[in-house]
């Protein structure tokens, strides 16, 4: 039986000038990596998966929602049946995304990565699994291997900051093919609403940084100390979600005597845990501007809001999902504050909620300090907002309202080392959408250098820039 081509040289390039900006720009271009998930131990070890089950579905959680919705019962998605059984039930899921980016990314992945151009689907699903279980052993698939088919030139991963870095300081013990760097990530730090629960982390940041954290005055050395030492483990970046911009007025006197009450086991009021978190945010924020490190802020997440679910699966299991809080007002107190303060670092900020796209375009267009081509920028489409309709709709709101051409691109943001194939989607979709305005006469062709240019600036030298880490 004859296999059509799916994944070829043109797909998604529409035209003769899509294809010229991809081929002679776009498709050249190495990754910089800066908002990652990988394993730093898979990457030290040099991790050989054991099947393309392993390598794909754990975790998976974008596939695990698809297959939950294609009523896969949960044994098959999470549960401890067989490599092949678990695959199996994918297959079966994948003719049911259409449209879906997860279809595209499925089969850029087996392209990409094991040469495959069949589709994936219950008739093919054997003989791909074969296939790519028998690669898997070889050991140009190994972790780092992988990695490098991609011509990555460094990973940012998300760290929490009471990590040890143990896998970063061996990595970066010698020369490696492409840089590795932690991300100070303190994101639970703002979880104020279990008492227990955020008393329980207290314990373990004054474990980690050895300081007894009693009152606010302590508990900033204890984040001091740690931030040092994510700084000397090459840590340049900082990133934070939480649902909103925290901007309650607060005094020193009031945070102190609110932190006394939580480590003390007694539960906050919300407008405490508003101060609380204020202070927090802003102290933080003169953290990282001192060592000049890049703030990441990634807006608009509600976590494990299916809480049957929570309590049998665990975090990152597919659950988390958008909510729809109007942040314009306290994103807009948030930056003044920080820019009254003389503490505006290098800042990307991104939005789970398509209805953010443009006020958080125009937003961060009112701070913007002419110190650094693109200091504040819109991050790229993220998550659920990952696809073709969110990447439109984020590439045409900072063309509308910012510099397309100051962009860091597309951010992997992934558990999966095949997920560098997104990058290859976004370019594809980057092109095909410039090459569309050159096309209606929107553009001039007489400018193709230049936009030659753009293209490969957004693919990855503006990161480079941005960043500063290589």
């Amino acid at each position: 039986m004859a296999y059509e081509m799916y994944i070829d040289d043109e797909f998604l390039l529409e035209s003769p000038l899509a294809s010229r900006l991809y081929h002679d720009h776009a498709e050249k271009m190495p990754i910089m990596d800066y908002h990652a998930h990988l394993s730093p131990q898979k990457i030290v070890t040099d991790y050989q998966f054991k099947s393309l089950t392993e390598l794909w579905l754990q975790p998976g959680e974008y596939k695990w929602r698809a297959m939950r919705a294609n009523g896969i019962a949960e044994k098959f998605v999470t549960g401890s049946v067989s490599d092949w059984d678990r695959f199996q039930k994918w297959a079966e899921t994948v003719p049911r995304l259409f449209r879906n980016p997860l279809y595209h990314w499925t089969h850029l992945e087996l392209k990409r990565v094991f040469g495959i151009d069949k589709v994936l689907n219950p008739e093919t699903a054997r003989e791909i699994y074969d296939e790519c279980n028998a690669k898997l052993q070889l050991p140009e698939y190994s972790m780092r291997n992988l990695i490098k088919r991609f011509n990555v030139k460094a990973i940012c991963t998300a760290n929490d900051m009471t990590d040890e870095l143990t896998y970063h300081r061996e990595w970066n013990a010698e020369k490696r093919d492409f840089e590795m760097f932690p991300t100070w990530k303190p994101d639970r730090i703002f979880e104020l609403e279990n008492v227990e629960k955020f008393n329980r982390y207290i314990d373990q940041l004054s474990d980690a940084s050895d300081i007894v954290i009693r009152t606010y005055g302590s508990l900033l050395e204890a984040l001091w100390k740690r931030h040092s030492y994510f700084h000397s483990q090459g840590c340049r970046l900082s990133d934070i979600s939480i649902d909103t911009f925290y901007v309650e007025d607060y005094t020193s006197l009031e945070v102190n005597e609110i932190f006394l009450k939580i480590v003390n086991g007694k539960p906050l009021l919300p407008v405490e845990q508003n101060k609380l978190k204020a202070s927090l945010l802003m102290d933080l924020c003169e953290m990282d501007y001192k060592v000049g490190w890049v703030q990441q802020y990634h807006i608009g997440v509600q976590t494990d809001i299916n809480t049957t679910m929570y309590k049998q699966l665990g975090r990152h299991s597919g659950f988390d999902g958008m909510n729809d809080k109007n942040v314009g007002v306290a994103m807009s107190k948030f930056f003044d504050r920080v820019y009254s303060r003389g503490l505006l670092s290098h800042t990307i900020v991104y939005n789970l909620n398509a209805k953010d796209f443009e006020m958080f375009a125009v937003i961060l267009g009112c701070f913007q300090d002419g110190t650094y081509p693109g200091k504040l920028q819109l991050g790229p489409a993220w998550w659920y907002l990952n696809n073709d309709q969110g990447m439109q709709r984020q590439l045409d709101a900072l063309s509308s309202h910012g510099l397309l051409s100051r962009f860091v691109g597309m951010a992997t943001d992934s558990h999966c080392v095949l997920s560098y194939c997104r990058h290859e989607y976004f370019r594809r979709f980057l092109c095909n959408l410039i090459a569309d305005e050159l096309n209606r006469g929107r553009l001039p062709e007489s400018e193709m250098e230049r936009i030659g240019q753009m293209i490969e600036d957004i693919c990855y030298n503006n990161a480079r820039n941005f960043f500063n880490l290589i």
